[in-house]
């Protein structure tokens, strides 16, 4: 389900914008840093201060995450079902190695959220359409954001 180059955005980036749905069906979009992959078909992101992400998880585990690449306006977005374990579950101490790279910060990983996908489809600025290149559009929002 989950490309390599799907695969790739998520290695390199990490960064991923979670929507959930609140219990009173309001929409709610978190950005989540501590995405991992786990395999064809599963992510998984760490939770260090998301109590209201993991709230509206635990009422409805339908989840769907964006990743963009800021540069290149390239991406892709994942549906599927969530479920989140704590510090005291087996699967917890299971995936928990997996987020050593964040250093001290993974210490404080409360809930590993994982995440079945169900779907996972190409996103791409309209950019693209008009002709422009992935190149043209790296040199353009590289400037615009390192313009400071």
């Amino acid at each position: 389900m989950l490309t390599q180059e799907m695969k790739d955005i998520i290695e390199k980036q990490r960064l991923g914008f979670v929507a959930t749905v609140s219990e009173m069906g309001e929409p709610n979009v978190s950005p989540k840093g501590t995405f991992v992959v786990i395999d064809d078909n599963t992510l998984a992101f760490g939770d260090i201060r998301s109590p209201g992400t993991i709230a509206n998880l635990r009422h409805s585990s339908a989840v769907e995450v964006n990743f963009v690449d800021p540069l290149r306006r390239k991406g892709f977005r994942a549906k599927g079902t969530s479920t989140a374990h704590g510090r005291d579950s087996d699967i917890y101490r299971m995936h928990r190695p997996r987020f050593d790279r964040w250093g001290a910060l993974a210490n404080r990983i409360r809930h590993i959220v994982l995440i079945k996908v169900r779907s996972a489809k190409p996103l791409t600025t309209p950019a693209y359409d008009a002709g422009a290149t992935e190149a043209d559009l790296k040199a353009q929002w590289s400037a615009i954001l390192l313009a400071d």
